[in-house]
């Protein structure tokens, strides 16, 4: 079963975190000095929040698989369905291990799809992957994914 996943950058952790904490009814199952998650089960979320990256607003959007099977489908999904991705393997990032690969929207949003492996105690295990500006974003940009949408009809103009 699929986890959806939301990642916001925020200004205050503290603030946030207390707002989220009244909003959920829970705590957060991890919390550090820049980063909080929940993984709730109604609804079925991982939500996380960080200081890191830039401005406080969506950071990306993604799927969390429960099994390395079902990340294998999305990543078969997304190349069937012919969109650029970035496939990162096994990596570290937001204090765990994953194997994940990444696609963005029209619009230019992330969206990461991983299995989470392990936790882990630091928000990154290599001075590779903290060199990166945003929270958990890919290690190189994707462009947007343009799919080819029907183009309009031309009218006959009247003099």
């Amino acid at each position: 079963m699929k986890r959806f996943h939301v990642h916001l950058r925020v200004e205050d952790l503290g603030a946030s975190v207390a707002f989220y904490q009244r909003l959920f009814g829970a705590e957060p199952t991890r919390l550090e000095a820049d980063y909080a998650k929940w993984m709730l089960e109604d609804p079925r979320i991982n939500f996380a929040i960080s200081t890191r990256g830039g401005s406080a607003g969506l950071d990306h959007f993604g799927f969390q698989t429960d099994t390395e099977a079902e990340l294998e489908a999305l990543k078969q999904s997304a190349e069937a369905a012919d969109m650029a991705m970035i496939d990162e393997g096994s990596t570290s990032c937001c204090y765990a291990r994953s194997d994940k690969h990444w696609i963005v929207d029209p619009q230019g949003v992330a969206w990461e799809h991983f299995h989470t492996l392990a936790d882990i105690p630091v928000f990154h295990e290599t001075a590779a992957e903290a060199s990166g500006s945003a929270c958990c974003g890919p290690s190189v940009t994707l462009a947007p994914v343009k799919l080819g949408l029907p183009r309009p009809r031309k009218t006959q103009e009247t003099p």
